[in-house]
């Protein structure tokens, strides 16, 4: 935290540079993606979704041939080349950012199951926000955990930030933070969070039969077995996944009493930070990124600068775009269409502004940093940096 920002870039820039292994009398490595596998939106099946097919493609190919050199001015050196079957497209920019974007897509949707949506979502807070599906995860799933952690490397290494959204315990967890009980819990699962204050906020034996009560008329509670009719609650709870899960050995059997309701609330709430933390999917996803950038990188990097690193920021800065534009052919910034231009942008939604952004470069955010550092006309851009705005190719006219 004493370091800032900028200077954590510049001492990872010099590092992935000096890392590149791919050198320039390489030819990149050739995926080639069939987009009517994904026709009408709806992925029929995972296999189809761009994410497996280049994780099958790319898994032939050894990882020091994505490590490449950053961009520093021009179009980048991308790690892989994309062809599309049947489409023509000229350069590999356009094509690579469209394949980054579209893959975010898939990861946050239901046809890849390896990010689920958080569960405050459901109630509101957090919404649209996702973790690592916590499971245990077969040798396929784990394959593309890895080249999802790949993919994160990938990006960093390209400058295209990825549109995702994930919460920050993934980013704790990936640079290495320890998480915290309490504030994470309530980020990821309020539900869960208030139900675990509940009991350790109960005061007295009649509190605790009352919120017994409360929980078996939501059909979460059973009758002791000590009285028949007094509804006790056992030492189980609902994992994220859905699943019934035991918080100790026979807790299906083992009522919650005045005596362990402590134990019972420690227990719930240990099993949600296991759950967020997801030690063998991380494992996979840490080496994926390793093998693209030095995991000894994360260690100067807060869980925030990770993610703005890796996803750059969720909105669009208009002021940030204009400071990176150019006018071609004699246009200025006071010309009256261009005034226009950018009170009409003024007017769009965040929404509104990234499907502007997504038309103008093919991908939905803009880099939180450029190494111009001020929109200077003579110094290095880097795609989708300058925005230039030129005149109509066709005759004058109105």
């Amino acid at each position: 935290g004493l370091i800032f920002y900028d200077t954590k870039v510049t001492v990872m820039n010099r590092v992935l540079n000096a890392t590149v292994q791919r050198t320039a009398d390489h030819a990149a490595p050739e995926i080639t993606l069939d987009p009517l596998e994904i026709v009408g939106g709806e992925i029929r099946s995972s296999e189809n979704s761009y994410f497996c097919q280049a994780a099958r493609q790319l898994g032939c190919v050894p990882s020091s041939q994505l490590c490449v050199k950053l961009a520093s001015g021009g179009d980048p050196t991308y790690a892989f080349n994309i062809r599309f079957t049947g489409e023509e497209v000229h350069g590999t920019s356009g094509s690579f950012r469209h394949f980054l974007w579209q893959v975010c897509k898939e990861l946050q949707s239901s046809s890849l199951s390896l990010l689920l949506l958080c569960p405050s979502s459901a109630v509101n807070k957090n919404k649209g926000k996702y973790i690592l599906t916590p499971s245990p995860i077969t040798y396929a799933e784990e394959q593309l955990l890895h080249f999802f952690g790949q993919l994160l490397g990938i990006a960093i290494r390209a400058d295209v930030p990825l549109p995702l959204d994930l919460l920050p315990s993934f980013w704790k967890t990936l640079v290495g933070e320890p998480l915290d009980p309490d504030l994470d819990l309530q980020e990821a699962d309020i539900l869960t969070y208030n139900y675990v204050k509940k009991f350790e906020n109960i005061s007295d034996e009649t509190e605790l039969e009352a919120l017994c009560a409360e929980i078996a008329s939501q059909h979460l509670a059973m009758e002791s077995p000590d009285c028949p009719n007094k509804p006790c609650c056992k030492f189980t709870y609902l994992s994220l996944t859905g699943e019934e899960v035991e918080l100790c050995p026979r807790g299906r059997h083992i009522p919650v009493g005045w005596e362990n309701k402590d134990v019972y609330a420690a227990a719930i709430r240990s099993l949600r930070m296991r759950e967020l933390q997801t030690p063998e999917c991380m494992t996979a996803v840490r080496a994926g990124l390793g093998s693209i950038i030095p995991l000894q990188l994360l260690t100067t990097l807060t869980p925030l600068e990770m993610e703005l690193r890796t996803c750059g920021l969720p909105y669009i800065n208009l002021e940030f775009l204009k400071a990176h534009t150019m006018y071609q052919v004699g246009l200025m910034e006071t010309d009256q269409h261009i005034e226009f231009f950018w009170s009409a942008l003024e007017m769009f939604t965040q929404e509104e502004l990234c499907k502007f952004i997504k038309f103008a470069c093919n991908q939905e955010r803009i880099p939180f940093t450029c190494p111009c550092k001020d929109g200077g006309p003579d110094t290095a851009h880097v795609p989708p940096y300058p925005m230039k705005i030129a005149p109509p190719d066709g005759a004058a006219g109105t």
